[in-house]
């Protein structure tokens, strides 16, 4: 069993990384300290993941004798909104949910997201336990606390910071995945290589082949590697409030724009990609880094087979009004993570509204 714990706020959350944990994930829950008597559990979680898993998560906490109810909601982006969110509240309060329950997110991101708003705002606070289900879920949507839904003017922009008492993480979910998911999940890997250090960033060039047919010990110390690497940071900063976790939003700039603009068509790994492509082309425009990290950016984007060129057609006045709300504008100036180096970032408020929609339209060919 691969796994680690981590302490925000004196809230420890235990990571586990296993084939088959699923299949345990109740008695997992039975053995945290922090979540000791339970009275209820509440598995929200999206109609096609419910389908797949719920019957063996259902029975996992049956088996140690906890009472569980499913909550589903329809798949997909377009369901992260605050009206999803009213329709649980009602179905928690006409079941008379009170703050011994325990929620349970089963599911990607959109599920963790909004399973776990629910859980920040319910009766003030539930406790709250992930079980992520896609690639892009378990290397990073599923740790930090980060919680929230989308409104039409663009992507988290209500939410709030709640953090899970466990993460269970297994593999076995990504057999359910098509190519396209799984490539977009390695886009959020390849974001926290450029982070961290060369030695991964290389490591991932050196294991293409490997990641894209999900090799089970490649994938594996993939999942802990980037965990670990999102770890280090979010303790450091775990709301946000400093400079250490907004590096986080590397290639999310121009990505959440890209991607609130395209009707959600594109995944969210998918605009990452294309935005940390940005970035290291502003990078370059700026003077920071050299041209020769920005092609083997694009060229290890081209061969893990993810876009370097937007597949759809957007507006630039479109991302340009999706920028001005974006989350890390403060006092009228917008925080734009930026790169000197593989694994040396920094955030800079310079950068100009000509200047990153320069780059977005250097995408469009």
């Amino acid at each position: 069993m691969k796994g680690f714990e981590f302490n925000i706020n004196s809230l420890l959350t235990r990571v586990v990384i296993e084939r088959g944990a699923m299949s345990y994930v109740g008695q997992l829950v039975k053995d945290e300290a922090a979540l000791s008597e339970l009275a209820r559990v509440v598995l929200i979680s999206d109609d096609h993941v419910a389908s797949l898993y719920g019957d063996a998560v259902h029975q996992s906490f049956d088996e140690v004798g906890l009472a569980v109810e499913l909550m589903s909601f329809p798949a997909g982006e377009a369901s992260k909104t605050l009206a999803t969110v009213e329709k649980l509240y009602d179905r928690l309060a006409s079941q008379h949910v009170d703050r011994s329950a325990l929620i349970v997110a089963l599911g990607g991101g959109v599920v963790s997201d909004l399973a776990g708003f629910v859980a920040a705002t319910f009766k003030r606070g539930l406790r709250f336990v992930i079980i992520p289900t896609t690639l892009e879920s378990d290397v990073d949507a599923c740790l930090g606390g980060k919680t929230g839904v989308n409104l039409s003017a663009g992507k988290n922009l209500v939410g709030a910071f709640h953090q899970p008492a466990l993460i269970c993480v297994d593999p076995v979910c990504l057999a359910s995945l098509d190519a396209r998911d799984i490539r977009a999940g390695l886009a959020e890997s390849v974001k926290h290589a450029l982070l961290d250090s060369s030695e991964f960033f290389t490591w991932h060039e050196r294991h293409i082949d490997q990641l894209l047919r999900m090799d089970t010990d490649v994938v594996e110390t993939l999942i802990e590697r980037n965990l670990r690497i999102k770890a280090d940071i979010v303790t450091r900063d775990p709301f946000e409030r400093g400079c250490d976790r907004m590096l986080l939003n590397l290639g999310h700039t121009l990505g959440h724009a890209i991607e609130s603009q395209s009707s959600y068509e594109l995944r969210h790994g998918e605009c990452v990609a294309l935005g940390l492509l940005g970035a290291c082309r502003l990078s370059r425009t700026l003077g920071l880094l050299d041209q020769k990290v920005v092609d083997r950016v694009e060229t290890l984007l081209r061969h893990l087979q993810l876009p370097t060129s937007l597949p759809v057609t957007i507006n630039a006045d479109k991302i340009a009004d999706s920028i001005r709300n974006d989350k890390k504008i403060s006092s009228g100036r917008l925080s734009f993570v930026l790169l000197r180096d593989v694994g040396d970032p920094i955030i800079s408020q310079d950068v100009t509204p000509d200047q990153y929609l320069e780059v977005y339209c250097s995408l469009q060919t």
